[in-house]
């Protein structure tokens, strides 16, 4: 299975000639969606999902399904009955086939941003039993991670949790995602303390991939 990192939050996952694509948002590579076959969303902020766009790539590819919380499925569908159908809600405990790749979906809300900002619905989506996208959350999932795509800069995150999370979740590997807000020099800043000059993440391997680089798992 080979993972690409498209920018911001957004990732591909390609195996076996299929494509799953998690989170195309404003912030991601403008070629995100080119022959995804399955789209999952975490949550409906705009870097996560830009509802016309993907209500424009069901449209142009027919056999394309969307896996999304409640509130992103709406925005996506509108009022297009014709796309209806393959855009699937999913809840916290749910087991999808996406194009042939198993996701199990945890979490059920985004993180705190400020007490007077309302929360809205979040999943995370663990792949092949593999790779966890956790969207803007910091959800613990039962069993073993091989590699965790951790969400390292947002108006509701501070590094300090970010080391945290990476330590809980205890994966072998972990990859700074969710970043796009940050200049080099911050993103410098962030992998320092989260890698070598920072306090440790345990047995994790912390690394960074360049956006538009592709990694093979398994």
């Amino acid at each position: 299975m080979d993972l690409t990192l498209l920018g911001h939050a957004c990732v591909r996952f390609d195996k076996d000639g299929s494509r799953l694509v998690i989170d195309p948002g404003a912030f991601s590579a403008t070629d995100a969606l080119e022959g995804a076959d399955a789209v999952l969303v975490t949550h409906e902020h705009v870097d996560h999902v830009v509802p016309d766009e993907l209500r424009a790539a069901l449209t142009g590819r027919p056999e394309l399904q969307v896996w999304a919380p409640e509130a992103v499925v709406r925005a996506v569908v509108g009022d297009d009955d014709a796309v209806a159908g393959r855009v699937h809600t999913v809840s916290p405990g749910d087991h999808v086939d996406a194009a042939g790749f198993g996701v199990d979906v945890v979490g059920d809300k985004h993180a705190v941003i400020h007490p007077e900002v309302p929360q809205v619905a979040n999943v995370g989506y663990l792949v092949d039993g593999t790779v966890l996208h956790p969207g803007d959350a910091f959800t613990v999932p039962d069993g073993e991670v091989e590699l965790l795509l951790v969400p390292v800069a947002a108006p509701w995150l501070k590094t300090a949790e970010a080391i945290d999370y990476v330590r809980a979740v205890d994966a072998r590997r972990a990859v700074p995602i969710h970043d796009a807000i940050l200049a080099d020099a911050g993103r410098a800043l962030v992998d320092g303390l989260l890698g070598e000059r920072g306090p440790g993440t345990g047995g994790t391997e912390y690394t960074r991939v360049p956006s538009g680089e592709t990694i093979t798992l398994g």
